[in-house]
């Protein structure tokens, strides 16, 4: 990624594309965001690996949206397991994140943002083809939030 990168439609972009080479939705998002949260990419691909088609393809949260959650976290997370007050304000922030996609999606829920392809929940990976990506909705809740995080969290 290019450190002069300032918009959120450079970071929605970047994150769409990782998606097209064939990153699932949370590895595409955590990758856009890798030096912002001080990742390597390897480190990045196996923690995020696990989150998607709403985690390992059970179709629950967004992958995309739990890598938000994520990096929400890294950068603005607690510490104190005993701090009500820094936890209730970093929950608020997320619920705040959830909130936004959900007005735009209306939903953070993988097998309802999906339709009828959400309907699958076989541990197999569906074939990346072009027939795929016209198909799948991933790439515009990928996009958004990517500029989710540019605008909120970066």
């Amino acid at each position: 990624m290019d450190n002069k990168l300032t918009n959120q439609a450079d970071y929605s972009k970047i994150a769409e594309d990782y998606f097209e080479q064939g990153y699932n939705c949370a590895q595409s998002v955590i990758l856009t965001f890798a030096k912002e949260i001080n990742l390597d990419k390897e480190t990045a691909l196996k923690l995020s690996s696990s989150f998607g088609g709403g985690m390992g393809r059970l179709r629950e949260v967004c992958g995309a949206v739990s890598v938000m959650f994520m990096i929400a976290g890294i950068l603005k997370g607690y510490t104190a397991p005993n701090d009500d007050v820094v936890k209730q304000k970093h929950y608020e922030l997320i619920q705040e994140l959830a909130n936004t996609f959900k007005e735009q999606y209306g939903t953070i829920i993988c097998r309802e943002l999906l339709g009828e392809a959400g309907k699958d929940t076989s541990f197999k990976p569906s074939k990346r083809t072009n027939e795929y990506y016209k198909e799948r909705p991933c790439k515009h809740f990928i996009g958004f939030c990517a500029k989710i995080i540019k605008e909120k969290l970066i």
